[in-house]
């Protein structure tokens, strides 16, 4: 966030998107473990969070097409780059990791770094806060989150390790019975990938190129 306005990947996307469709964008901000459920209640429209697609999630909602291939990445503090600057660190015993409740970082974690002492975050701002107050050695978030602090000034004792955890395909997320509204999303994003609005997006907030091996 700069100033009040929402920055990153995916407010970005979301305004070429109303002006291709020429509707007006709200945004609406939620913990994570709540857009699923706002998205059922109708309260929202679209989930553009970073989502990736699970077989899990996809029994509550829709995905339109992939936009984005990412990857879960471990975030330190620079004065630690010495000591874990290789993602292995994270898997040694008593290891401290935040993650963020729900997301497939969580589940990362709790499938392979089962000897880390796990500490939950509502939300990327109170996980990175706790790293930079050595409260956990590893916060764990999707790239785009890793992309936007690399981007930023607010936290500059932190940095991401640039080596992606997961591969992952991120989408959008509407109601699964909403299906004029997912066929008008599919649409749209094929328009901008064409025009390459899309990947001047992505350029603009990848700061990096991650390669992730297949």
């Amino acid at each position: 966030m700069d100033s009040g306005e929402l920055t990153g990947i995916e407010p970005a996307t979301a305004k070429e998107l109303g002006k291709l469709l020429k509707t007006k964008i709200v945004f609406k901000q939620y913990p994570w473990s709540e857009l699923i459920p706002a998205l059922e209640k109708g309260d929202i429209d679209v989930i553009m969070s970073g989502m990736s697609i699970t077989a899990e999630r996809s029994q509550r909602v829709a995905f339109t097409q992939p936009y984005l291939e990412i990857g879960q990445m471990a975030i330190i503090r620079k004065a630690d780059i010495a000591r874990l600057s290789q993602p292995r660190s994270m898997y040694r015993a008593g290891m401290r990791i935040g993650v963020e409740p729900g997301t497939t970082g969580e589940q990362y974690i709790a499938e392979y770094a089962a000897e880390a002492e796990v500490k939950p975050y509502q939300n990327p701002e109170k996980g990175f806060s706790a790293l930079q107050n050595n409260e956990i050695d590893f916060f764990i978030h999707d790239a785009p989150t890793s992309w936007n602090l690399a981007k930023g000034s607010d936290w500059p004792d932190l940095m991401a390790l640039y080596t992606p955890l997961t591969k992952e395909s991120i989408a959008w997320a509407v109601n699964k019975n909403n299906t004029q509204l997912l066929n008008t999303l599919n649409e749209a994003l094929n328009r901008l990938k064409s025009a390459g609005t899309l990947n001047q997006i992505q350029y603009h907030w990848i700061p990096v190129k991650i390669e992730i091996e297949r």
